[in-house]
């Protein structure tokens, strides 16, 4: 097999839409001072690019997350059938880094929308996220004991529950972007819904993950390993900043080139966990390393080796970097770190 790059899969077709005017909030988190990449795919600070304002990710990654668990603590209370909801809050509120969410906020910001009518599409993509991962863990799919340095939510309720809970928080996540977001066009929030939707089944989450449980054990190629991680992973990071552009009002322009940039950080975020599995501990992961070689499963470090794998983030990298390129600068700074904080994460 030939260790060729593989190519981004085409964007599906864009709705029409219209801009709303809203200012970004992101300058408050601006500050003279440089973020230094770390050196797990090989970036540096020449790859960052010359002359972009930057800010204190720390910041702003605390500040959205904060927002962002308020909500969903309000979204899913502790009540009757106590169980159930007991089970879809300890996956839900688990902790974590948002960053699905916080990439809905951060795009609607830069297509000068107001993040709080992208907050309930940004909770919508961490329950479908939240989802993933119950099902992903249970014995007839991944079989995992622990997430987050936690045991999973089957082996803390059972299976019976874990499965349950996941199938409420998919439904209530299309219910909670119908029910709670104001100040939106009718025709961009069933646009947000029929994108969410899109990405949950046969022809996202779904897909992938049947091809993924089909493909153990066997020979794979890139274009399928490329399939698997396209529609299992990147397609939910692709929705949350697409959705976060539909509902702040980006034109057709902007949202297709939010969703390239955002399926290339999906795909990067993918690529590096792969990276992740094979170099560090299940300590250092918070969740079982060496999973995906114990059930003989392909990965880009087993097809392209490390160092070619590495190569393939760093192109992943360059090219949602230029999908920002056609932004005000200041705006896209969130979009830009974040990429590079995906990148370089150890965890």
């Amino acid at each position: 097999m030939a260790n060729t790059m593989p190519c981004l899969l085409g964007n599906p077709l864009l709705k029409p839409g219209v801009r709303n005017g809203h200012m970004s909030a992101t300058r408050r988190f601006v500050e003279v001072r440089c973020v230094p990449a770390r050196p797990d795919i090989g970036l540096n600070k020449k790859d960052m690019g010359a002359g972009i304002e930057t800010f204190n990710l720390k910041v702003y990654m605390a500040d959205k997350a904060r927002l962002v668990n308020e909500a969903l603590d309000m979204a899913v209370p502790l009540r009757y059938p106590h169980k159930i909801h007991e089970s879809m809050r300890y996956t839900l509120l688990a902790g974590g880094k948002r960053v699905r969410p916080i990439l809905a906020l951060a795009s609607c910001e830069l297509v000068g929308g107001d993040e709080s009518v992208a907050v309930p599409v940004a909770c919508a993509t961490e329950m479908i996220h939240a989802m993933s991962l119950i099902h992903d863990d249970l014995p007839c799919m991944d079989n995992d004991d622990l997430r987050r340095g936690q045991p999973t939510n089957h082996r803390a309720f059972g299976e019976d529950t874990a499965i349950l809970a996941g199938d409420a928080l998919l439904s209530l996540a299309f219910e909670h972007v119908a029910a709670r977001t104001t100040g939106v066009p009718a025709e961009r929030v069933l646009w947000a819904v029929s994108e969410l939707g899109s990405t949950v089944g046969s022809q996202g989450l779904v897909g992938g993950q049947i091809v993924d449980i089909a493909s153990e054990g066997k020979e794979v190629d890139l274009e399928v390993l490329e399939y698997i991680h396209t529609h299992k992973t990147a397609r939910l990071l692709e929705a949350a900043a697409v959705c976060g552009a539909i509902v702040g009002g980006g034109g057709d322009a902007e949202v297709e080139r939010i969703r390239r940039y955002a399926r290339c950080v999906g795909l990067l975020f993918q690529v590096v966990d792969d990276i992740l599995d094979v170099t560090k501990t299940s300590e250092e992961l918070g969740k079982t390393a060496g999973k995906d070689q114990a059930r003989d499963k392909t990965t880009y470090p087993k097809l392209l080796g490390l160092d070619k794998a590495r190569e393939f983030a760093q192109t992943l990298m360059r090219k949602a970097m230029d999908e920002l390129a056609g932004f005000e600068r200041l705006r896209a700074a969130p979009l830009y770190h974040l990429a590079h904080d995906i990148a370089n994460r150890h965890n």
